[in-house]
């Protein structure tokens, strides 16, 4: 959902402003931001329409779906919002977009987009989740709702929103910029170091004082949370099949022989019941929490402050739930939110799933987990001792399927990034709370280098900022010991190409040689969508791509300056 207000069409803005608190950046005040902030209100509703446009053009990576489209439109968004140099990246699995917006700055600043969003099931959805439409929100007002106005689509457009704002108004940004984005974060971001992974890419984030995402958390109060960090993941599945077992059936058999035979998908309960303890509450894996680093007094402390300025049962209701975990009061549930890591069940899959009963014997039985990683864990440590801890206690069959996945990241609280984001937020009148880490993930380890780190040493990427007005940190600063280049995954599904995903990226436009590919501006996707015949872009009109201002929220960042707005 993507609230839509006066004041949050300048928050991207703001962010940009704010760069000026950085030495060596420069950026006029009052005439400036007066200036930029009536090019955002000019622009309003090409910047609704840049949103609701972008919603009906969902690619979902774990569906393979327009996911050539989705690069393209990415590519086509950051050129026509000011970025000189792009290109759309290969790599084994969905494309990503790499862009360069210099304008001479003596710093450089840089920002992660997803193009791509979740899966959804329109029967759960009150408003068609493609139709982009307006609805009225309880606490919120009048809002987009659509798959991706909040997560991420809606906030990224806010921020391409603000450099139209700046275009039109004839300001410089205090900074440049550089524009990563991949197609994969919704499934783990398997690929995603193979994009930064590139030397030219890798040499442009070298020269960022940061990256941040743009998001939208911002409470019905205005008030925000202020993230030094979040979990890391790992996504994977884990396979029981009678082809990989012996006793169990190669394919599904008749329910009426289990007396007689083996079951693969009661072999799957038992081999999940190992990695927890009896309430689920617990990891029970081996070694799982040896390098779990505790939480250090401030961090507790900034815990309980957070907590103290939210209603629990405000909470609940929200999330559907009567009591916290274990029964904990609201504070203790927190502090366990960020010290914890944890093994969840995703979904479940074995026979028949459809409606009334089918009398077999599945063949095979697949558990979708995530496992969320702290500091100092890893997802390497975490992958190796799954399959350790499963072997030993007697499931050396089931499959560990990685998909996706990377480490947890962290940022100083002392950082002169992050007190530019606290100093925008007190120059605006917002209240900010700082909190240790969110329990969500993203793939700030993948911007790091190859070189070891440390041992225990946790990554310094950056915070989630919760927040309309913020973004958050994909790395702090390329500072860790030998850091040259993005980890590479050394798992074998990652390296391995993917059979049909290297599809060309570049339509060609009408006319255009067949040995040359034009790059598409956004005038083109109307007619491209239509060619395409799918049914998530539209193919009617749409207001020019060149002017905007933009609704919306920024989460999670490192620097920001204040539009007084």
């Amino acid at each position: 959902m993507m609230k839509l207000d006066r004041r949050n069409a300048l928050l991207a803005g703001s962010m940009l402003a704010a760069a000026s608190l950085l030495p060596g950046a420069a950026f006029a005040q009052n005439d400036d931001r007066a200036a930029i902030r009536a090019a955002a209100e000019a622009q309003k509703d090409a910047s609704v329409a840049r949103i609701q446009h972008w919603i009906r053009n969902p690619s979902i990576a774990a569906q393979n779906l327009n996911m050539q489209e989705g690069a393209e439109y990415m590519a086509a968004l950051a050129r026509d919002a000011g970025f000189q140099e792009v290109e759309i990246v290969l790599t084994d699995g969905h494309p990503g977009v790499f862009a360069t917006y210099d304008v001479g700055a003596a710093r450089t600043l840089g920002v992660y987009f997803m193009y791509d969003v979740k899966q959804f099931d329109p029967s759960e959805w009150s408003s068609p989740p493609t139709e982009a439409a307006f609805v009225d929100k309880e606490g919120f007002g009048r809002a987009i709702m659509g798959r991706g106005a909040t997560n991420q689509k809606g906030p990224e457009a806010t921020f391409l929103a603000a450099l139209h704002a700046f275009k039109q108004a004839g300001v410089t940004l205090p900074v440049n910029l550089v524009l990563i984005a991949e197609g994969e974060e919704e499934i783990g971001s398997p690929h995603f170091s193979q994009i930064t992974a590139k030397p030219h890419i890798m040499e442009a984030l070298k020269r960022t004082e940061g990256i941040f995402i743009p998001a939208g958390w911002q409470d019905k109060s205005g008030a925000v949370e202020v993230s030094l960090g979040s979990k890391g993941i790992v996504e994977l599945e884990l396979i029981s099949s009678g082809e990989s077992w012996g006793p169990g059936p190669d394919k599904d058999i008749h329910s009426s022989l289990k007396a007689a035979v083996e079951s693969p998908a009661w072999r799957l309960v038992y081999a999940l019941q190992t990695l927890v303890k009896d309430d689920g509450n617990k990891v029970a894996i081996d070694g799982w929490f040896e390098n779990v680093r505790p939480l250090t007094e401030r961090e507790k402390a900034l815990i309980a402050e957070a907590a103290g300025k939210v209603d629990p049962e405000e909470q609940k209701r929200m999330l559907g739930i009567d009591s916290w975990i274990d029964d904990l009061s609201y504070p203790d549930a927190m502090t366990r939110l960020a010290q914890e890591p944890t093994v969840n069940i995703e979904g479940l899959v074995a026979g028949y799933t459809g409606e009334g009963g089918k009398t077999i014997l599945p063949g095979r039985a697949v558990a979708k987990l995530d496992l969320r990683l702290v500091p100092n864990q890893t997802r390497a440590e975490a992958e190796e001792k799954l399959r350790a801890h499963l072997d030993a206690a007697g499931y050396p069959d089931i499959e560990v399927k990685v998909t996706g996945g990377y480490d947890p990241t962290e940022t100083p609280e002392n950082t002169r990034l992050m007190q530019s984001i606290l100093a925008t937020y007190r120059q605006n009148d917002v209240p900010a709370t700082l909190i240790p880490r969110s329990a969500g993930s993203w793939p700030g380890g993948d911007v790091h280098g190859t070189a070891p780190v440390p041992a225990r040493r946790p990554f310094r990427h950056g915070p989630w900022i919760g927040s309309a007005r913020t973004g958050r940190i994909l790395c702090h600063r390329f500072d860790e010991p030998g850091g040259e280049g993005p980890r590479r995954c050394d798992h074998g599904l990652c390296r391995s190409a993917l059979p049909g995903r290297r599809r060309r990226l570049t339509a060609r436009k009408k006319g255009a040689p067949a040995s040359s590919a034009a790059p598409l501006s956004l005038q083109d996707f109307p007619q491209l969508i239509a060619r395409s015949g799918n049914p998530g872009f539209p193919a009617a009109p749409r207001p020019s791509g060149r002017a905007r201002g933009i609704r919306g929220t920024l989460r999670r960042a490192e620097w920001r300056r204040p539009l007084q707005g």
